[in-house]
C-alpha cells in the first residue's frame, strides 16, 4: 500500500470543475449526444405476472409510417450468452413478471415508436403467479451468498440461553416496503453497431462493467465495446449494472443497419425492469442486563427475490458489528417471487437494516431506563464483534456526543407525547449509522504528460453527480505535487483504463488509490523532470491492511419532529447528521452527499412506498404523482457535519465513501423522534399519516 499523500488541493472546499458545463446545458447526458440520423425504440411490456407468449399480432404497428420493423422473440437476434438471465432479452416466449420485455418498435421518431408499441396485440397463455412476500412461507430459502460477498447467516455464543437469562427482552418485527430509485435523469442509451462492433452513449454508474456484460451478451471481444458516460444525473444504484434496456437498445442497432438507436426509460418504466429495494420482514430479538448492556442479538430477515435470478439483500450485516455483545446470531431467508429482478439501492441492505436495529435500539434504552445515547455508549465493541479485528478508526462515541452536545440532548424529557408546539406534538430521536469501507479491485489509471505541460490523468470512472470530476482531480494533483490547474482529468469512457463501478460508497477510494499509485509510478520512472509524451500506466495496489483491521464509517443522526395529533401529518423540522468519514477531501460535496443521504432517509421513513397489487403482479403507484418522495417543503433545518478522524490504513487519502452512510440510520432517527412526539411505535415504514391517528386523540386546549 502507498504512503499517505500529503493534501494541498484535497481538503479544499472546491465547486464542481464540470459545474459550468452542467448549468448551461453543454455537458451532455448519454440521450444527448450527438448522433447522426437516429432511429428508436420503445418496449412492449407484458401485461401478465406469469406465462407464455402464444401469439403476437404487430400488423397494425408495422403498417404505421415511420416505423422500421417490430422485434419480437421471433425475429429478434439470438443473443450469445444466457448467463444472466436477466438480460436475456427477446430470446424466449416465457413472460416472468409483469412489464418485462416482450416486444419492441423502432421507429423514425420517439413518437411513433412509442404509438407503435400501444398497437402491438400479445396473446397470452396465463399461468398462476406468486408475488406476495410474507413470513410464514413454507418456501424460504437460505441463499448461498448475499450482494458484497457476505455469508447468509452468522451465529456466536448461545443466543437463546443468553436470551432466557436476561434481566430485560425485546422481541420485535419491523418491516420497510418495495422502495425505486428514481434519479432525476432516467435510465438512458444509445447504441450503433459498426464494422468496430458496438458503441453505447449510457447513463451508467459503470462503464467497464457495461462493457464487460454487454461484450459477453453479445458474443463479441471486449476490446470491441466502447460505453461512453462522463455525466450521470443520478444513480443511487440503479444504474451499478446493466438492465434489459441495454440489452434491448444493443438489439434494436443491430437490425438498423448501422445507424444509432436511442432509448430512455419513461418514469413509469423505472417501476418495471430497472431494479427496485426489496421489501424486509425483519424480527430482532434483544436481551440486556438491567444497565443496558447487551448480552443477546438476535436479527432475522425475510426478503424476497426474482424468479428469474436471485438478488440477496445484506439486510442483517450491520447487526453483526455495531454493538458489543458476546451472544449475537444473524439470518436471511428469501422468497423466489414472479417479479422483476431487486438490485442495489442506496446503501443497500444497510438502510432496511439499520432502520429495524436502530429503532430496536431506541425500545431497549426505554425498556432499560437508559438514555439511547447512552445505552449505544454503554454497548461500544473494544474490537470489531464478528471478526476480532481492531477498528482502522471507529469514531461512534466521538459522533454520538458531538451531536448531542449540539442538539441539546441533555435537555431533553425522555417522556413521550407531552411537549407541544401550538397544535402539534414535538419530539426528538437519535440513530447511528454505519456503512463499510469498500475497495473494489478491477481498476487502472494511466498518466501522460501532454505537451501543454499539463497532466493527462485517465481512468474509466463515472461521476453519477457526487463529485468525481473535482475530486480525482485534487487527488492527483497532490500525488503528482502540481496544481489543480495541472491536471486534465479524463472519466467515463470504457476505452480508458478500468474503472470499478461508482457504487458501495467505493468509488473515490478505490479510483483514487489507483491514481495515487500511478502517480508515483510515473514519478519513479521519470523523475522531476519529465518530458512530454512521458506516460504509464498501473493496475489498482493491493491493501494488505483490508486483512488487518475493520473498517467502517461511522455516524450519529439526530431528528427534532412536530405530529399534528388530528391528521397525523409529520414535520421534520431539524436534522443534524455528525459522522467520521476519516480525511474530508472536498468539504463542500461531502455536506452535499450527506445531506443528500439525510434527504433521502427522511423520504424513505415518511413518504416512500411502492404498493403492491397482487392480483396482477405490478406497482400501481409507478409515477411522480403516486409514488411520493420528499420535495423541498418537506425538508426543514438539515445539517451535516464531521469530527477529525485520521485514518492512515484505509486508503493514501485516509479518506472513507460518503455517499450512503448519510442515509443509514436516519429513518430510525426519524421515527424514534415520532415516537417521543406522539408515545406511537409503529414498526412498518413508511410512517404516514394514517399510522399514527387514535380514536383517544383530544386536542390541546
Amino acid at each position: 500500500m502507498t504512503t499517505p499523500v500529503r493534501a494541498r488541493e484535497m481538503g479544499r472546499p472546491l465547486s464542481r470543475v464540470e459545474g459550468r458545463a452542467k448549468v448551461t446545458g453543454t455537458a451532455p447526458y448519454a440521450y444527448e449526444f450527438p448522433v447522426l440520423d437516429p432511429l428508436y425504440v420503445y418496449p412492449v411490456q407484458a401485461t401478465i405476472a406469469r406465462g407464455r407468449i402464444t401469439g403476437i399480432d404487430a400488423s397494425a404497428a408495422n403498417a404505421l409510417d415511420g416505423v422500421v420493423t417490430v422485434l419480437t422473440h421471433e425475429n429478434a437476434p439470438r443473443l450469445a450468452s444466457d448467463e444472466d438471465s436477466e438480460l436475456l432479452v427477446l430470446q424466449s416466449e416465457e413472460v416472468s413478471y409483469r412489464g418485462e420485455i416482450v416486444g419492441a418498435v423502432l421507429a423514425e421518431t420517439s413518437e411513433i415508436a412509442r404509438h407503435g408499441a400501444e398497437l402491438v396485440r400479445v396473446e397470452y397463455a396465463e399461468q398462476p403467479h406468486d408475488v406476495e412476500l410474507r413470513i410464514d412461507r413454507d418456501d424460504l430459502y437460505t441463499p448461498k451468498v448475499l450482494n458484497a460477498g457476505y455469508a447468509p447467516d452468522t451465529d456466536q455464543g448461545d443466543v437463546e440461553e443468553a436470551l432466557r437469562s436476561a434481566a430485560v427482552t425485546l422481541d420485535e418485527t419491523y418491516t420497510t416496503p418495495f422502495e425505486h430509485n428514481n434519479p432525476m435523469e432516467p435510465h438512458a442509451s444509445i447504441a450503433q453497431w459498426t464494422d468496430d462492433g458496438l458503441t453505447m452513449y449510457d447513463s451508467t454508474q459503470g462503464p467497464s462493467r457495461v462493457r464487460t456484460a454487454l461484450a459477453e451478451v453479445f458474443g463479441v471481444d471486449v476490446a470491441q465495446v466502447r460505453v461512453i458516460s462522463p455525466y450521470v444525473g443520478g444513480g443511487f444504484g440503479s444504474k451499478g449494472s446493466p438492465h434489459p434496456h441495454n440489452v434491448l437498445v444493443g438489439l434494436a442497432a443491430k437490425v438498423a443497419r448501422g445507424r444509432p438507436v436511442k432509448f430512455a426509460a419513461t418514469r413509469q418504466q423505472m417501476f418495471s425492469f430497472l431494479g427496485y429495494r426489496t421489501p424486509t420482514i425483519q424480527r430482532i430479538r434483544l436481551g440486556a442486563d438491567t444497565d443496558g448492556h447487551l448480552t443477546a442479538i438476535v436479527h432475522d430477515v425475510v426478503e424476497l427475490t426474482a424468479k428469474v435470478k436471485e438478488f440477496a439483500e445484506q439486510t442483517a450485516t450491520p447487526t453483526r458489528m455495531m454493538y458489543a455483545s458476546p451472544n449475537r446470531s444473524t439470518s436471511h431467508r428469501l422468497a423466489a417471487l414472479d417479479l422483476p429482478v431487486p438490485a442495489w439501492m442506496r446503501a443497500p441492505g444497510v438502510t432496511p437494516g439499520m432502520y429495524a436495529f436502530e429503532v430496536a435500539m431506541d425500545e431497549l434504552a426505554l425498556r432499560c431506563g437508559v438514555d439511547p445515547v447512552e445505552l449505544r455508549i454503554r454497548n461500544e465493541p473494544e474490537v470489531d464483534p464478528q471478526t476480532g479485528r481492531p477498528w482502522s478508526s471507529r469514531n461512534l462515541l466521538a459522533c454520538l456526543r458531538e451531536g448531542a452536545r449540539r442538539f441539546e440532548w441533555e435537555e431533553r424529557d425522555p417522556t413521550p407525547a407531552v411537549r407541544w408546539h401550538g397544535d402539534w406534538l414535538v419530539g426528538t430521536g437519535v440513530a447511528s449509522s454505519r456503512y463499510p469501507v469498500h475497495l473494489l479491485p478491477g481498476s487502472a489509471a494511466s498518466i501522460g504528460l501532454g505537451a501543454d505541460g499539463r497532466y493527462d490523468v485517465s481512468i474509466a470512472a463515472a461521476d453519477i453527480g457526487t463529485g468525481a470530476w473535482t475530486v480525482l482531480a485534487q487527488i492527483a494533483a497532490d500525488a503528482l505535487e502540481v496544481p489543480l490547474e495541472g491536471v486534465n482529468l479524463r472519466i467515463g469512457d470504457s476505452e480508458l483504463p478500468p474503472g470499478s463501478v461508482a457504487g458501495g460508497s467505493s468509488g473515490t477510494s478505490s479510483w483514487g488509490s489507483t491514481i495515487v499509485a500511478a502517480a508515483e509510478a510515473f514519478r519513479t520512472k521519470y523523475g522531476d523532470r519529465p518530458e512530454s509524451g512521458a506516460d504509464v500506466t498501473v493496475d489498482m495496489p493491493q491493501n494488505p491492511n483490508l486483512a488487518k483491521y475493520a473498517m467502517d464509517t461511522f455516524g450519529a443522526q439526530f431528528a427534532q419532529v412536530r405530529v399534528h395529533p388530528g391528521t397525523g401529518e409529520v414535520r421534520v423540522d431539524r436534522m443534524l447528521g455528525v459522522f467520521a468519514a476519516g480525511r474530508i477531501l472536498n468539504p463542500r460535496m461531502a455536506r452535499s452527499q450527506l445531506i443528500g443521504g439525510m434527504t433521502m432517509g427522511i423520504s424513505m421513513a415518511l413518504y416512500e412506498d411502492s404498493i403492491l397489487d397482487p392480483r396482477f403482479g405490478h406497482i400501481v403507484n409507478h409515477d411522480f404523482a403516486t409514488y411520493h418522495i420528499a420535495a423541498n417543503a418537506d425538508i426543514g433545518d438539515v445539517d451535516a457535519i464531521w469530527v477529525e478522524e485520521d485514518d492512515p490504513y484505509v486508503n493514501p487519502m485516509g479518506a472513507k465513501g460518503i455517499g450512503e452512510v448519510g442515509i443509514s440510520g436516519t429513518a430510525a432517527a426519524v421515527a424514534n423522534a415520532i415516537y417521543h412526539a406522539t408515545g406511537i411505535r409503529r414498526r412498518d415504514l413508511p410512517l404516514t399519516p394514517d399510522k399514527l391517528l387514535t380514536d383517544t386523540y383530544v386536542p390541546r386546549v
